[in-house]
């Protein structure tokens, strides 16, 4: 077979290359030089957040105030002068009705006698109310003990030290009617929730959400009856008689809500506590900067001198019910949300930030 004749129509080529060179009219770009990696030694001066002036600012000016703790129980010279001159007294108290009893048996025997009785009366009741304020005292520093307890069973991850939290709860709550719902779940996942946390957390829902609900009521009513008395009552006297008479029962009002009866010391030191964290935070300071800071600058400059008042008073009474929650309540807020003085302030002013008289009747 002969091979096809070669014609310039059908000549094969072979495969080269070709090299593009760019336009003259285009500059080349000069070969960048590789850099090496290098490490830069910047020293960065870092702030603890405690000392941070910023931060504290925020923390002042933040709607939900600081956590209240108890006063730490410290020895102190002016109780010990106290208790010296109260066991004085009372050996006073006690030579002074010996002579007495003494004096009217030497006139007649049935004053002697009637004597005797009405000092047994009074011992016996006199026993009875410490032993009263001394069950208040105690039933109150119950609820703090479970503050620890939870602190601790939290940090640790035991299930026992849980479920022994919750079962102090449960007893501490179980004169509340408004925590049987709660008590009857509780029981009945009673072995079905090992996790701590969790198990916690289902408590504080369970047995702390009803009562949270009526502890915000009762703050929120009594910054409006504050708020509306001193926006109209003519004396700065009646004011303050009013506002204390309200603290007062707000505080008595909050220890009975979680489970605690406290007499007269321990309402005492149920207030001596809430001021004390008043006054450390620095929340008793009232003014026409609590306004603005909670308020808003605009909203402050439209309100007159006895409205501004009488919102200022009822703030600082919803911050004292805030301060006195916190110490009541058995157990610290992690699963439910703390109130904030931001949750009361359009129940105050519902007219200013545009709520309805309604809602406000029905959250009540």
């Amino acid at each position: 077979m002969s091979k096809p004749p070669v014609t310039p129509g059908n000549k094969t080529r072979r495969p080269a290359a070709f090299s593009v060179d760019p336009p003259q009219d285009t500059p080349r770009q000069p070969d960048r030089a590789k850099r090496q990696p290098r490490s830069f030694d910047y020293q960065v001066d870092v702030i603890p957040d405690e000392e941070d002036a910023f931060l504290a600012e925020q923390a002042v000016d933040a709607d939900v105030p600081p956590l209240a703790v108890p006063r730490k129980r410290r020895f102190s010279f002016l109780k010990l002068a106290a208790s010296a001159f109260g066991i004085l007294f009372s050996l006073a108290l006690g030579l002074w009705t010996d002579a007495l009893i003494r004096d009217l048996f030497t006139r007649a025997d049935w004053l002697g006698y009637t004597a005797i009785g009405l000092v047994t009366i009074g011992l016996l009741a006199l026993l009875i109310a410490i032993l009263r304020e001394i069950r208040g005292i105690m039933r109150l520093e119950a609820a703090q003990k479970l503050k620890t307890s939870a602190a601790e069973a939290l940090a640790l991850n035991r299930s026992s030290e849980a479920r022994s939290v919750v079962s102090r709860l449960t007893g501490l709550l179980a004169e509340r009617p408004e925590t049987a719902k709660g008590r009857a779940a509780m029981e009945d996942v009673r072995d079905d929730i090992i996790d701590p946390p969790e198990l916690l957390a289902l408590a504080e829902r369970e047995l702390l959400s009803p009562l949270d609900r009526k502890a915000r009521a009762l703050i929120l009513n009594s910054a409006k009856r504050v708020s509306v008395v001193t926006a109209v009552s003519p004396r700065a006297i009646v004011d303050l008689a009013y506002v204390l008479y309200e603290v007062v029962r707000l505080v008595r009002a909050m220890a009975e809500l979680y489970g605690g009866h406290p007499g007269t010391f321990g309402m005492l030191r149920l207030l001596r506590d809430v001021v004390a964290h008043l006054a450390v935070t620095g929340s008793i300071a009232v003014g026409d900067s609590l306004v603005q800071q909670v308020l808003g600058h605009g909203l402050a400059s439209r309100l007159s001198a006895r409205l501004g008042e009488g919102v200022i008073n009822g703030l600082m009474t919803a911050r004292i019910g805030i301060a006195a929650m916190d110490l009541c309540r058995p157990l610290p807020f992690a699963a439910l949300k703390r109130p904030g003085i931001g949750d009361f302030i359009s129940d105050l002013t519902p007219s200013m930030t545009g709520n309805s008289t309604a809602k406000t009747s029905r959250d009540d």
